[in-house]
């Protein structure tokens, strides 16, 4: 399996997504991409030997975390935890991704994409923002622990326009940490829009990812902020159609603290 920007040298020989031998040579000459822009490679959950045996039980299963990700270049931190069940509501309600070959239109474009769910969902996404809101409040109300929110950006990038988290594998540090959080254990550092961990807060064993590329991935720029938050106010303008009134409260939270 190999695609454009896998690696920094291409393969000698290949054959390409249409069946056809492609080379760097036939690429330079040509044009021709040996992936296609939309390529994507899965596999059977039941192929996973980390599969958990409960994991299809028609029971269901406790849910310890929910883990939102969107695919942003700067802005959004490597991995964030709400504060509280409103404020992961919030995290998932703005959640955003640039644009890529899948969607219609300019490529690298913020597209708001509401709990990674804007093409699945069918009925009025401020209803189901204010469903997922009444679902905290019956929990707590109950005496049920919430399970914790986070998001997930693994797709930061550096001034040459790489990727700088490795990803694969290595977002089982990332997991590690969400686990001990899930159990009280795991360390981290508030800022305006969670939690996020320190550098020696995750497992880095094996590897030597350094302390300023992790940095790098966690960093928040309150002039970047300044301008996403004016994306969710968007948002919000477009679908205050029964937009639930805790978002916007959270907004201006989030927003207050920047300005401290």
């Amino acid at each position: 399996m190999w695609w454009e920007g896998l690696t920094d040298t291409p393969p000698a020989h290949l054959i390409d997504w249409q069946g056809k031998d492609w080379t760097p040579a036939i690429a330079k000459e040509t044009g021709a991409k040996a992936a296609h822009p939309n390529s994507r490679f899965t596999v059977a959950a039941t192929n996973n030997p980390a599969l958990d045996s409960e994991w299809d039980n028609p029971a269901g299963v406790a849910i310890d975390a929910f883990i939102f990700g969107g695919r942003r270049g700067t802005t959004i931190p490597l991995v964030t935890e709400a504060r509280d069940w409103t404020e992961g509501v919030y995290m998932a309600a703005t959640l955003g991704s640039e644009t890529t070959a899948a969607i219609a239109g300019q490529v690298g474009v913020v597209r708001r994409d509401p709990f990674a769910m804007i093409a699945f969902a069918g009925y009025n996404m401020s209803d189901y923002f204010a469903h997922w809101l009444n679902l905290g409040k019956k929990l707590a109300n109950s005496g049920a622990k919430l399970p914790k929110i986070f998001t997930v950006n693994w797709f930061r990038k550096d001034a040459d326009g790489k990727f700088v988290w490795p990803g694969f594998g290595d977002n089982m540090r990332v997991l590690a940490w969400m686990l001990e959080r899930v159990e009280g254990k795991g360390q981290g550092t508030e800022h305006a829009f969670g939690t996020t961990p320190r550098y020696g807060d995750l497992n880095w064993n094996g590897t030597d990812f350094s302390e300023a590329k992790f940095e790098s991935v966690t960093r928040m720029n309150r002039d970047e902020w300044t301008a996403e938050l004016k994306l969710h106010a968007d948002l919000f303008e477009q679908l205050k159609h029964n937009l639930p009134a805790e978002l916007p409260a959270t907004k201006a939270k989030i927003e207050a603290r920047f300005a401290v």
